[in-house]
């Protein structure tokens, strides 16, 4: 069997989470804790530098690309904590000057001078959980912000100085119909934002909504919802470049990039996880923290903040790279596969004996779905799980 090597590092991000809201929302399996009683932010923005430095020993000084800080909801933080933990960052590890440094915010959690705080401390993106801008719906999503709200934030964002904000919309929301989505989107449009993302609400495991399964548009409601709400952000001169997100030329979300690039990332953060390259021994690793923001606190400290590691198969690193890869529009590079996972294309092109010819785009350089693949991604994926080859 043909095989290449793991020769060259790739990028590397800071995902940093915060993992606590207002109000855990019915459909979110994200891992978020209530707020109850105020959260202590300088002791956890001290852990968080404490476990940014145990992760140095596997990166060393690489350069950090981009920092996203999510959540929960991390707007909940004071800009004076937010600052602390950009400039901590900076403070340890080089990070790039012109890195892209993302905030989620949820409406509700706005404030003029703490956003323009926020700003000056070095965040330069902002990603806004709007989800609806219908009030029936917000409510049935259980989130704390209405419609007044959702506006506001956005304006605020504005006022703020930032150019670079993504909105994000849900669709397939308990009886909603197609004319009120395709409304959400035509609304979220002429806000003009770099970017959006527009994704369907699906029921998880462990959610409130999986216990009380709510009524939900039919199949083939939702497959409209989709196609005219995505006709709606294209007329609007939006570039569908990933299966859920649209962007203004150049305004393409460069963390999210990372992940389906297959680039590296470090993970801080309760619940938080990474993905690190080494060509030295030949593996990729995959660490995560402890979930429970307790537990993630006292960890820390006794430098036990990774709750655990694995070390990618060989037999599931291809399906891992296109589980990412082939989110994108444009596919990917057959170079770009082997610096990313050590395997030889070869490999890769038997696999693709096991999909459905007109579900892929192959060229010479590279591989690609074709428009019915991108829409059909999952059908896509199953061909190349490890079990199907």
């Amino acid at each position: 069997m043909t095989e290449t090597s793991l020769l060259q590092l790739p990028p590397l991000s800071l995902y940093v989470h915060i993992p606590w809201c207002v109000r855990k929302c019915p459909y979110c399996d994200f891992n978020s804790h209530e707020t109850g009683d105020e959260p202590d932010q300088a002791a956890y923005v001290s852990a968080l530098m404490l476990d940014l430095e145990h992760e140095l020993a596997f990166v060393s000084q690489r350069e950090i690309q981009s920092i996203f800080i999510g959540g929960g909801t991390p707007s909940l933080f004071s800009a004076e904590h937010i600052d602390r933990i950009i400039s901590g960052v900076r403070k340890r590890i080089p990070v790039a000057a012109d890195a892209e440094i993302t905030l989620e915010a949820n409406p509700g959690t706005f404030e003029q001078q703490r956003f323009s705080d926020y700003r000056a401390s070095g965040i330069n993106r902002l990603s806004i959980g709007i989800q609806s801008f219908d009030n029936d719906k917000l409510e049935r999503l259980g989130r704390i912000h209405d419609r007044d709200e959702a506006i506001k934030a956005i304006e605020t964002a504005d006022a703020a100085g930032f150019d670079n904000v993504n909105l994000d919309l849900m669709f397939g929301l308990p009886q909603q119909s197609v004319e009120q989505a395709v409304a959400d989107a035509e609304l979220a449009c002429e806000f003009d934002p770099a970017h959006l993302s527009h994704y369907q609400l699906t029921i998880e495991a462990n959610t409130f909504f999986h216990k009380h399964r709510p009524v939900l548009p039919s199949t083939d409601t939702l497959w409209e919802m989709q196609q005219r709400c995505h006709d709606v952000i294209g007329q609007h001169g939006y570039t569908h470049y990933e299966v859920s997100a649209f962007s203004r030329t150049g305004k393409q979300c460069l963390h999210n990039l990372n992940y389906w690039q297959f680039g590296d990332y470090i993970g801080i953060g309760a619940g938080a996880h990474g993905k690190i390259t080494d060509i030295s021994r030949q593996t990729i690793q995959r660490r995560w923290k402890h979930r429970q923001p307790a537990a993630y606190l006292s960890g820390t400290l006794q430098d036990e903040s990774c709750s655990g590691t694995s070390e990618l198969d060989r037999a599931d690193l291809m399906f891992e790279f296109l589980l990412n890869a082939l989110r994108l529009r444009q596919g990917f590079d057959f170079e770009l596969f082997e610096q990313r996972t050590g395997i030889d294309r070869t490999r890769l092109l038997e696999a693709c004996n096991n999909i459905d010819p007109a579900l892929l785009t192959l060229s010479d350089s590279g591989l690609s779905t074709s428009q019915r693949g991108f829409d059909f991604l999952n059908d896509v994926l199953y061909g190349f799980l490890p079990e199907q080859r």
